[in-house]
This record gives C-alpha cells, sequence and structure tokens, in this order.
C-alpha cells in the first residue's frame, strides 16, 4: 500500500487533492502547521471514504518536516507521491527594493530548505517502490517574478530551479517530478483554477508523466 502526503494541506486544493487520489485507492498525509485543522480535515475526508490522517509540521522547520514524512510512511504506506504546495506567508511579499538579506531567510526556508528535505525524506522509498511522483506547485512568480513580491519571486525560481534538476535527473528511475503554476488566486468555480480541476489536472501529471511544467491558466489570469 502506497500514499500521497500533501504538504500544505487545507480545505482548499489540498482537500480536493486529497479527494482525487483518495479515489484512486491512495492513503493520504496530510502536512500542515496546525494540527487541530488537519485533523478535523482528515475527518472529513473520512467520512467521504478517503483513508487521510493529518501530521503537524513546519515546513521551516526541515527536520520537523521529515519527521512528519516519515511517520506518514509508516502509518499509511510508502510515500509514492509527494506534493508541495503550501501557500506563502504575506510577508514573503516585500517590494524589491526594500527586501533585505533578511527578508529573504523565511521565503528561502520556505521553498527551498522544505522541498529538499521532503524530497530527501520520501526518495528512498521511491526508489524501494521503483516508481514514484514528486509535485511542486508555485504561484506565477515562479516563471514572471514580480517587483512587488521580491521573497516568493526569488524562492519560487530557486524552487523551480531544484525541480527541474530534480526531473532531469530522476527520469531513468522512474520517479517523475513535475511543476504546477497557477497564476492568480485559486478560485471555486473557475473553469481552470477550481480546486477540484486543478486536481484532475495534478492527477493527470501523475499519471502521464510528461514535461517538468505545467500551467493552470495563462500567466497574464
Amino acid at each position: 500500500m502506497s500514499s500521497i502526503a500533501i504538504v500544505g494541506a487545507g480545505p482548499g486544493l489540498g482537500a480536493a487533492v486529497a479527494r482525487r487520489f483518495g479515489r484512486e485507492g491512495y492513503g493520504v498525509a496530510l502536512l500542515a502547521r496546525d494540527g487541530e485543522r488537519l485533523g478535523a480535515l482528515a475527518e472529513q475526508l473520512a467520512g467521504e471514504g478517503v483513508r487521510a490522517r493529518g501530521f503537524a509540521a513546519d515546513v521551516r522547520d526541515p527536520l520537523a518536516l521529515a519527521g512528519a514524512l516519515a511517520r506518514a510512511a509508516e502509518e499509511l504506506g510508502t510515500v509514492e507521491i509527494l506534493q508541495y504546495s503550501p501557500v506563502p506567508q504575506r510577508d514573503f511579499m516585500l517590494p524589491v527594493l526594500e527586501t533585505t538579506h533578511a527578508d529573504l531567510f523565511g521565503p528561502v526556508e520556505f521553498s527551498v530548505y522544505g522541498p529538499v528535505a521532503a524530497v530527501q525524506q520520501v526518495l528512498p522509498g521511491m526508489r524501494e517502490l521503483g516508481r514514484g511522483t514528486i509535485l511542486f506547485v508555485n504561484g506565477g512568480t515562479a516563471v514572471i517574478p514580480h517587483p512587488e513580491r521580491a521573497g516568493t519571486s526569488i524562492a519560487f525560481a530557486a524552487e523551480s530551479a531544484y525541480g527541474h534538476l530534480l526531473h532531469d535527473r530522476l527520469a531513468a528511475e522512474g520517479i517523475h517530478v513535475a511543476q504546477l503554476v497557477i497564476p492568480g488566486a485559486i478560485v471555486a468555480g473557475h473553469a481552470r483554477k477550481d480546486p477540484a480541476v486543478l486536481a484532475d489536472t495534478l492527477w493527470g501529471m501523475h499519471r502521464d508523466r510528461h514535461g517538468f511544467r505545467h500551467y493552470a491558466d495563462d500567466l497574464e489570469s
């Protein structure tokens, strides 16, 4: 039995992905900072027939994140799919000329140290399975930097580079690495950016295993 670990799970995209992959028979590990909210979400999903459990961890604490992923694998089965999709904090989005080196600590912890710690934790299990998928979910600044959102622009670019390097190096091992860029906000009812639609997109990326970067919508949206 294998599982999907959703880092940054919440009631929107995270819950939709949990439902989509849960319908395919995967156990679902929900990771975020608030353990109480995760417990409520896991209970809701369980009522819908999804085998889900919450594991509290802050992505800015690499050891805690790795530990939560290890517990998830023990309780739900080897992590075959890792989705890294936490929502950045507002204080990461300062104008570039107001951004000091200290202001970049948080974004880099969030979008570089966190993903690296998560991947390093789950990669041995994927290799043992002989298959796996790593999905990075980012906003539009991962592609087009925004001068008013310097922290995420810089950190997302680094996360994108890391993901692309993984994509190139792990393909031969049966491990697919891909990125979904979601321009603007996730909007309920939107033809392309509704959470359930995005969850279907992510399922298709996992299933079809084609290319690294995918776009949920036009970058101008």
